[in-house]
Order: structure tokens, then C-alpha cells, then sequence
């Protein structure tokens, strides 16, 4: 059984107004779109969706077309906290969990499905990107010193994980600060995390260029044949 957890509990300061995950996409909000993704890929069971208290019923009400069983839970102060409230509220016969960004609106039915069956062989896997644009320090406005591009990958998500080993990586880590997203956690339990190559389209909707961008993207899928 594999189950998908949402954090949509974000503030999204950066892009203003509106938080970006209750924002339209022409005519359907951008969790919604999100969560249709995994609601309509042939191997998730269950879907969670963590979010803030102040907007569990518009939460609810965007995402009363999905066909498969969709919990809402209440969101923690920080994405980790959010993310373990989530595999909490999972169903003990969980196998798989993978964990989405809900500002990703563009996830493709390949990724999540490289994702799940990297999981089942290596344990944990992560969508990611090599990086190819040239990397530089900054200091005082300036730009300093070159960084080797070599090996370095910008993260995506869906990130996935066996249900045991994400257990036990929340468990073995308790409240420690330094460990900010799922990847960290398993690398904390000495886990490695297999590398699945993600998609220039699966975009986090972060800023008001990201927000351009996805409209575009937007528009293209809904000329296409």
C-alpha cells in the first residue's frame, strides 16, 4: 500500500496574497491539481493532506472531487513537524510513503512512479535535477569564488521512503533543529537516498516568476490534444 502525504500548510510569504497552494490555475486550485496527480496514479492507496487549522474547511471543500480516501490533519510549526504529523495519521498497512510539495502542481505520473519502485528496491529514493548553471559564493553583494557544479542536484519532490525506516528516522531524531527535510532524516539513520531524475515542469511554486511560469505551463497542457 502507498500512501502520499501533502504538507499544504505553508504561509508562501515570499510570493504574497494568498497562500500559492489555494490559488487557481485557470479555473482549479493549485492543491487540488497537486493531489489529482496521486489520486488518479494506479498505486497510491491513500492520500494526506496537512494544513493549517484556520483553513481546514476551504481545504476540505477543494479537495471534495478526489475519488480516493483523503485525510486532512493539522499542520506543525515547520514542514518537518507537518510532514510527521502526516505519517502519524497514516493507516498501520502503509508500506510506501512518499511526501509531495503541495506548490508542485506539475508532477508527472513517471516520477511518482520511478519514485515508488525505487523505494521498494533501495529503501528511500528522491526526485532531483542535476544542476547545470554556474554556481558562485556571494558575499556583500559580490560574487566571490566558483563552486564545482560536479555532483551537486536540486531537490524535488516526491521524496519517498519505506514506511518502517521513516518511522524510525523521526523517532531517532527527536527534536533536533538540524535536520529540515526528509532526505536529511534518513541520511541521520545512515540511510541512503536513491536519486531519481525529476523534471524541469515540477516546479515549486515559490515566487511571483515561479507563479508566471506555472500559468504558462498551465495554458500549454490545456492546448495540448
Amino acid at each position: 500500500m502507498v500512501a502520499v502525504i501533502i504538507p499544504a500548510a505553508g504561509q508562501g510569504t515570499r510570493l504574497g496574497g494568498l497562500p500559492k497552494q489555494l490559488r487557481c490555475l485557470g479555473n482549479i486550485p493549485v492543491l487540488l491539481k497537486t493531489a489529482q496527480e496521486f489520486d488518479q496514479h494506479p498505486e497510491i492507496s491513500e492520500l494526506v493532506v496537512v494544513g493549517k487549522t484556520s483553513e481546514f474547511s476551504t481545504i476540505q471543500e477543494i479537495l471534495s472531487p478526489l475519488e480516493k480516501s483523503c485525510r486532512i490533519v493539522h499542520g506543525g510549526r515547520t514542514r518537518r513537524e507537518s510532514v510527521e504529523a502526516g505519517v502519524n495519521a497514516l493507516h498501520t498497512s502503509v508500506e510506501i510513503v512518499l511526501v509531495h510539495d503541495a506548490a508542485r502542481p506539475f508532477i508527472s505520473e513517471r516520477i511518482i512512479t520511478d519514485v515508488i519502485e525505487s523505494v521498494k528496491i533501495h529503501g528511500a529514493a528522491a526526485a532531483a535535477l542535476p544542476i547545470t548553471d554556474t554556481v558562485r559564493y556571494g558575499e556583500h553583494d559580490c560574487f566571490t569564488k566558483s563552486v564545482s557544479r560536479e555532483g551537486l542536484y536540486a531537490m524535488q519532490t516526491p521524496q519517498g521512503f519505506k514506511y518502517t525506516l521513516l518511522q524510525k528516522a523521526f523517532r531517532l531524531a527527536g527534536k533536533s533543529r538540524k535536520i529540515t527535510d526528509d532526505v536529511a532524516l534518513m541520511d541521520h539513520i545512515g540511510q541512503a537516498v536513491h536519486i531519481i531524475h525529476g523534471d524541469r515542469s515540477n516546479i515549486k511554486i515559490t515566487t511571483q516568476s515561479d507563479w508566471e511560469w506555472a500559468q504558462k505551463i498551465w495554458e500549454t497542457e490545456q492546448m495540448a490534444p
